[in-house]
């Protein structure tokens, strides 16, 4: 029986070529985490398009599109299991008019792999990949330096790659690097250490996620848990006095005979009991989907948020957040949106474009003031009522938001609250 109380997401990110769908093939494939009729189609299909061998990209690239073309276009997500955990992969695209994609696939990642070609090093798509998983605050950062077989396996062109690397995310807040020399065509350090490059002291991909410390990721200092729908009796059976706030803790933890601050009006009261689908809790913390009974009879709906009250987060109608655009359309000037926090949804307007930042070399710009698709900017958000707010870096949830065009319903931008 698999002991796999932990969950690991990553995404994968680099520039077009680096390799990023063979790599999760070869994870795929060498972990025995493929059924065989998925291996029998995507051996057909190779055998179709002419390799000697299995195409391992095939096994991410479910568009059709991207199969023709030989490109990932969407985050495609792939799930597999070992004995020591669980694993979400999200595979994002290269292409720079996909950054946008790149930008949804690891906004929920507790790692990201980071492919970088061994012959060409860093490259501009690869410090545009670096910066966003620095400013989405991923907290690990593994950099896979790929296609080694093609430099001969060569020890100093896998430090002249660390060397780019680490000149570059010394401008970046990164707090795990680790760099792995890899082909993830022949296999060598992804699952199984290369005997070709005996002069790596270090884990292959496979064990370094497997073995990767966690846990202390999520914030359980901020007590966290925003009201998503209240729960009431819905026959005569049912207990005629429960009434519970359901949710998802989002920090922190909580126990009954908590003394709770409901925000924004401010009411005060005491956690009665917490329940899930097994019964009642002794505590409840992130990332646990729960439901909330209170001492108190008190107004409280969806929006709402219950924290502890010696800890409580910012309550503003004016906010600043670094913003990724994600529509074709540009930014206009003025213009209400709809904009979604936590189960929180308010009208919003960008108040102003304090500067863009040059992905290249980090600059700022503060002369151009319109935004367009996957520019990456800070910007002043003014909202109808307050938002219960806290950074990104302390709380990945209370600290992000969206913004949705009202006239279309499409989300045109995500943003992490600085």
């Amino acid at each position: 029986m698999i002991d796999n109380n932990q969950l690991l997401r990553f995404t994968t990110a680099g520039s077009v070529d680096d390799g990023k769908s063979t790599l999760i093939g070869r994870l795929l494939y060498d972990s025995k985490s493929i059924f065989e009729d998925q291996l029998q189609a995507i051996e057909n299909t190779s055998k179709k398009k002419g390799h000697e061998g299995v195409d391992l990209a095939l096994f991410t690239d479910g568009l059709r599109d991207e199969r023709e073309q030989g490109i990932t276009i969407d985050v495609a997500y792939r799930y597999f299991t070992t004995p020591k955990r669980k694993f979400i992969i999200a595979d994002t695209p290269g292409h720079i008019q996909y950054t946008r994609n790149m930008v949804t696939g690891a906004s929920t990642a507790n790692a990201a792999i980071i492919l970088v070609d061994a012959r060409h090093g860093v490259i501009e798509q690869t410090k545009r990949h670096s910066f966003i998983a620095s400013l989405l605050q991923i907290p690990h950062v593994i950099v896979c330096i790929n296609k080694m077989d093609l430099v001969d396996f060569s020890e100093e062109a896998y430090n002249k790659v660390i060397n780019e690397f680490e000149e570059f995310s010394s401008k970046m807040l990164v707090k795990d690097v680790r760099f792995i020399p890899i082909s993830a065509l022949l296999g060598d350090n992804v699952v199984n250490r290369s005997e070709k490059m005996d002069w790596y002291q270090g884990a292959p991909l496979l064990h370094t996620l497997e073995t990767m410390h966690i846990s202390s990721d999520i914030n359980k200092v901020d007590a966290r848990f925003p009201v998503q729908t209240v729960i009431r009796p819905q026959s005569d059976d049912d207990n005629r006095d429960y009434r519970g706030y359901a949710g998802r803790v989002e920090g922190g933890i909580f126990r009954p005979g908590d003394e709770i601050t409901v925000m924004p009006s401010g009411f005060t009261s005491k956690i009665k009991t917490i329940d899930n689908y097994t019964g009642e809790l002794k505590e409840a913390f992130a990332p646990m989907s729960v439901s909330i009974t209170l001492e108190d009879d008190i107004d409280i709906g969806r929006g709402d948020m219950i924290v502890r009250s010696n800890n409580k987060p910012r309550a503003t109608q004016d906010i600043e957040v670094m913003l990724c655009w994600l529509n074709n359309d540009p930014s206009r000037p003025r213009t209400k949106y709809s904009i979604r926090h936590t189960s929180n949804d308010q009208k919003a307007m960008i108040k102003e474009i304090v500067y863009k930042i040059d992905i290249e070399t980090l600059a700022r710009n503060k002369e151009d003031k319109t935004l367009h698709m996957n520019d990456i900017s800070k910007v002043k958000i003014r909202t109808t009522r307050p938002l219960m707010i806290d950074e990104y870096r302390e709380n990945r949830t209370t600290g992000s938001i969206i913004l949705i065009d009202d006239a279309t319903n499409e989300t045109v931008a995500a943003g992490m609250i600085v």
